[in-house]
């Protein structure tokens, strides 16, 4: 139940994230959840997309810097606390986050986070050994 993720480097310049959302839309890639981190001179843009393979496609061939990474979908309660029963399931388990972002359904009470850790099949199998929702491709790419 992994999820593919790109990662593109974005040089912190004026238009290049206007560029890459303008690439992705006319190449009907839709995008599902997004995280960029930056710094003064450039940023990782994470994105969750519903065509993957195809943004790999698209943005490489404009001569962006983007990777592929296997990632984790999980579906929360939204209400505090949420988010703890999942991070107690890892930090149980001696598996450490990488980085997470998340975003909220529109039609039901559902947080979804996106992890990316250590060694994903382990923490998807934990994970879902104590009640955790995982989420598939096919579930996150729909949305």
């Amino acid at each position: 139940m992994l999820i593919k993720q790109l990662s593109v480097f974005v040089e912190n310049r004026p238009g290049r994230l206007s560029s890459i959302t303008k690439l992705l839309g006319e190449n009907d890639v839709d995008i599902r959840a997004l995280s960029i981190a930056d710094t003064r001179d450039f940023g990782i843009l994470r994105l969750i997309v519903n065509n993957p393979d195809k943004a790999l496609e698209v943005l490489k061939g404009a001569d962006y810097s983007v990777t592929l990474t296997n990632v984790i979908a999980i579906g929360i309660e939204d209400k505090p606390g949420g988010l703890a029963k999942a991070m107690e399931v890892l930090y149980q388990n001696g598996i450490s986050v990488e980085y997470m972002y998340a975003f909220i359904s529109k039609t039901d009470n559902t947080a979804f986070v996106i992890l990316r850790v250590e060694n994903s099949e382990n923490a998807a199998d934990v994970l879902q050994k104590n009640g955790i929702k995982l989420l598939t491709s096919e579930e996150i790419y729909k949305m």
